[in-house]
């Protein structure tokens, strides 16, 4: 089964467990994200990020200058819990 299949699968699974309404405002502000032009300036796989300063898990303050002093630089974002 390919990503896609299995994402599809997923939601599919999960839509079950939302009342009709709730899936209504999700679905709607999905496509509100879509139709607002902000996919198109998504930064792309392989692109420059701009500069920035974060906090990290620990609440401290990290610049991305700071840390490509270091070297090569990944940027991991978790979601949390909101």
């Amino acid at each position: 089964m390919s990503l896609a299949e299995k994402l599809t699968e997923m939601r599919e699974a999960a839509a079950k467990n939302f009342p009709p309404a709730v899936l209504k405002i999700m679905h709607d502000a999905t496509e509100d994200l879509a139709n607002s032009g902000q996919v198109e300036k998504v930064i792309k796989a392989g692109e420059t990020l701009p500069a920035f300063s974060l906090p990290n898990q620990n609440g401290d303050i990290v610049t991305s200058a700071d840390l490509l002093a270091r070297g090569p630089l990944m940027l991991t974002i978790y979601r949390g819990s909101w």
